[in-house]
């Protein structure tokens, strides 16, 4: 066999001695179809396979099972440079994880030839070589996110996700709980003025930490800030939270929260001894910090885990949508303490 065309099953056949029909057995046949060959011509057939280095063409397969055993995982975002890595590195280990046992290869989609700007319908995409797809990202196109979901190719997202003319199929977090969930415990501890610190608005997952707090500030509890952005200079946010006489600040980004610990160390301040400091959610950024912040964790690799389940249920028992949020548990910190008496 030393031409370079591509060996083909009937190439398999030949070599081994069999029809072509019992290497598609070998290749892809069920238990009970394989029990049927004997046990020596198995063996031949795939010592073949072995020493020839064949590899079965997927898009043949697709066309003679159905199935290519592949799953797509697309994100809006990259996914490896070092600003990114630790926010998605969680999400695609539970996703490895998940499709290795349920014997799928992965197939890393990046919207390929449109630029910078990440498409999933991009000229030329590769979608179908897949069986079905992941997507992930901190917010989605939305003309492409209504494109999915009234088409017939097999999607899950992580994050929950809406607006797109039909529910759509996904795993994410309950980030509502989880900060009404924080709230209460500040206000439990005497804090009636609190600061929230981030948007309230665009993406889901930003939306319901926005309505958990919204949910908790009842009776004796006021917002007396909000900073409706992230990056804001820390001397100029730490100037607007004493200004406000907040005794508890939520941020939505941990980064921000660290920026400020440290401008109010510089000027003396602590928390939470003058102030406390929540943290909505386990951010991660290239920054860090000697305080372990009150918060709630993400449980990414779950969601990466159960997100990939549903997928391949979509794929092959072709189940209705389902819409799943997990459990954020709460992380104690060291930022959060009794409301300061005020004089």
């Amino acid at each position: 066999m030393a031409s370079t065309k591509r060996l083909t099953q009937h190439d398999i056949a030949k070599l081994a001695g069999v029809s072509q029909a019992t290497v598609s057995l070998v290749l892809n046949g069920a238990p009970t179809a394989l029990a049927r060959i004997p046990q020596e011509t198995r063996e031949r057939v795939q010592q073949v396979i072995r020493t020839t280095g064949y590899v079965a063409d997927p898009i043949a397969r697709r066309m003679a099972k159905g199935l290519n055993r592949i799953l797509g995982v697309f994100t809006y975002e990259p996914a490896f440079p070092s600003e990114q890595a630790d926010f998605f590195a969680p999400f695609l280990l539970g996703i490895e994880e998940e499709a290795q046992a349920q014997n799928y290869d992965l197939l890393l989609l990046t919207g390929a030839g449109v630029g910078r700007e990440r498409k999933i319908f991009a000229d030329g995409n590769r979608l179908r070589i897949a069986d079905g797809c992941l997507v992930l990202g901190r917010e989605f196109d939305r003309a492409e996110l209504k494109r999915l979901v009234t088409g017939d190719y097999p999607f899950v997202a992580i994050g929950r996700r809406e607006d797109a003319g039909g529910p759509v199929p996904y795993v994410g977090g309950d980030y509502a709980s989880a900060t009404r969930a924080l709230v209460e415990k500040a206000r439990s501890l005497g804090h009636g003025r609190l600061a929230f610190i981030g948007p309230s608005g665009s993406a889901e997952s930003v939306v319901d930490r926005w309505r958990g707090f919204l949910d908790a500030i009842t009776g004796n509890a006021d917002l007396v800030l909000h900073v409706d952005e992230v990056g804001q200079g820390a001397a100029e946010t730490l100037d607007a939270i004493i200004e406000s006489g907040a005794s508890a600040v939520f941020f939505v980004e941990l980064a921000d929260a660290v920026r400020v610990e440290a401008a109010a160390r510089e000027r003396g301040l602590s928390i939470p001894g003058d102030f406390s400091a929540v943290v909505l959610g386990s951010h991660v950024r290239a920054e860090r910090s000697h305080v372990q912040f009150t918060s709630f964790n993400i449980p990414r690799e779950e969601m990466g885990r159960q997100a990939t389940a549903m997928l391949v249920r979509r794929i092959e028992d072709a189940s209705p949508v389902e819409q799943i949020l997990l459990t954020c548990e709460p992380v104690e910190g060291q930022t959060l303490g009794p409301a300061k008496k005020r004089t």
